[in-house]
């Protein structure tokens, strides 16, 4: 059966895991969980882990502890957890790392589509478009009509080959039907900078990363990549509103367990997840972190890895990106 076949079978469908009794679903956990997260510790995804984890760790009377698996560009943790018991005490904080990799790389030992069952998603980061002040373009529409003027000229600034600020700009590029030059640096920090001292044209850094340039006027911000508007730049437009309709793109964070995890347990972490992450000392401490809150539904889950899954390969393909 091919990687689509699978996919349709095991995302949508929660792997059609065996249901685990009711009383093991009302006792679960018993014992400490563990939760994984595929970078280093300090950065907005493991602070969102680490509260995350605590209030489950209270709201289910058993310690969950987050561990860090950094490596591969998040593989480890991936694969760690995808070869992990189904029995729910080894989940994934994954990150938005997780549904670009099989585009990017033929041979991973796991398969998304195959080896997890969604749980739910917790958060997801905008991008905002911006722009060094002094290129011409006062909005979305000037920038696409100065970029197809100008094929090739305009360069813009990323965190890396594949990560998920690149993939915000090549989805832009697909959709808007222009050309610019990708110019990869080491991480956030490098790529945002290169765009405010004016080395590049055009960044794509996270809302929070981008907020102190922004208010200072030292970047331009002409829409955000998200679905709706960031609740920190509530006077920018999304790429949709601005005029590219159905531009949708963020970065992410959300909880799998390895495939087979009995359904049971899987609505008990849902429930528990959803409540945690919408009540409102959770959503504001999520708020400082730039990070905006949004659950689902396990089926829901399934559905938003599969369009991204999609979505990354089209980007692939497009843009012809290759692995570092």
């Amino acid at each position: 059966m091919n990687k689509a076949g699978k996919f349709g079978l095991c995302l949508t469908s929660l792997c059609m895991a065996p249901w685990a009794s009711t009383a093991v679903a009302q006792t679960y956990p018993i014992k400490p969980v563990r939760l994984l997260f595929g970078y280093t510790a300090g950065g907005a995804g493991d602070v969102s882990a680490r509260l995350l984890a605590q209030k489950l760790s209270e709201n289910l009377g058993q310690q969950f502890v987050v561990e860090n698996r950094p490596g591969a560009g998040g593989a480890i943790a991936d694969e760690a957890v995808a070869r992990a018991p189904a029995d729910g005490y080894t989940l994934l904080y994954a990150a938005g790392s997780t549904a670009i990799l099989p585009s990017l790389r033929a041979k991973l030992p796991y398969d998304v589509a195959r080896d997890f069952a969604p749980v739910s998603l917790v958060v997801i980061t905008s991008f905002a478009l911006s722009l060094h002040p002094s290129v011409p373009a006062r909005d979305l529409k000037g920038l696409i009509a100065l970029a197809r003027a100008q094929p090739g000229r305009l360069a813009f600034s990323s965190p890396g080959v594949g990560s998920s600020a690149h993939f915000a700009a090549e989805v832009f590029k697909m959709m808007a039907d222009v050309n610019m030059l990708h110019v990869p640096f080491k991480g956030p920090p490098e790529a945002t900078t290169a765009v405010v001292s004016g080395e590049l044209d055009i960044g794509f850094p996270s809302v929070t990363g981008a907020l102190p340039f922004i208010t200072t006027n030292r970047l331009k911000a002409l829409a955000v990549s998200s679905a709706r508007r960031a609740a920190q730049l509530p006077n920018v437009p999304t790429l949709g509103e601005a005029g590219l309709a159905g531009y949708e793109r963020a970065g992410w964070n959300g909880v799998l367990a390895p495939a087979a995890t009995p359904k049971d347990i899987i609505a008990r972490l849902n429930t528990a997840i959803v409540k945690i992450v919408n009540a409102a000392d959770i959503k504001d401490a999520f708020f400082k972190q730039g990070l905006d809150i949004q659950t689902n539904t396990p089926e829901q889950f399934a559905t938003f890895i599969r369009r991204e899954l999609e979505q990354n390969a089209k980007v692939v393909k497009f843009a012809g990106i290759r692995a570092e």
